[in-house]
């Protein structure tokens, strides 16, 4: 995929939280799916991770996303073990709604 500048530098900020807001349809999800995915495979356990949006939709949609990145991924490398304990931390990660903390 082809990210813009902003995309591009969500996707690799490191060091310090994040927030991402933009107008509908700008591809948020999919940024943030991108984002998450290269700190898990930098090592950062994704149930480790506080992943949280505005709407259960998007915490599904997130998820769902997540779970088929890493099911691609790990079908390409049957052999890589992060990819597996990604895909097991992921059933565990806490993606939600900010209302959930509530």
């Amino acid at each position: 995929m082809q990210w813009t500048k902003m995309q591009k530098r969500a996707i690799e900020a490191r060091g310090s939280s994040l927030l991402v807001s933009a107008a509908a349809g700008s591809g948020k999800t999919t940024v943030m799916v991108e984002r998450i995915l290269s700190l898990a495979l930098e090592g950062v356990p994704l149930d480790r991770m506080l992943i949280v949006t505005f709407t259960r939709a998007a915490a599904s949609s997130m998820r769902e996303k997540l779970t088929r990145e890493l099911e691609r991924r790990m079908q390409a490398q049957p052999q890589n073990a992060m990819l597996r304990r990604q895909s097991e931390a992921l059933r565990r990660a806490d993606i939600s709604t900010y209302s959930s903390f509530l």
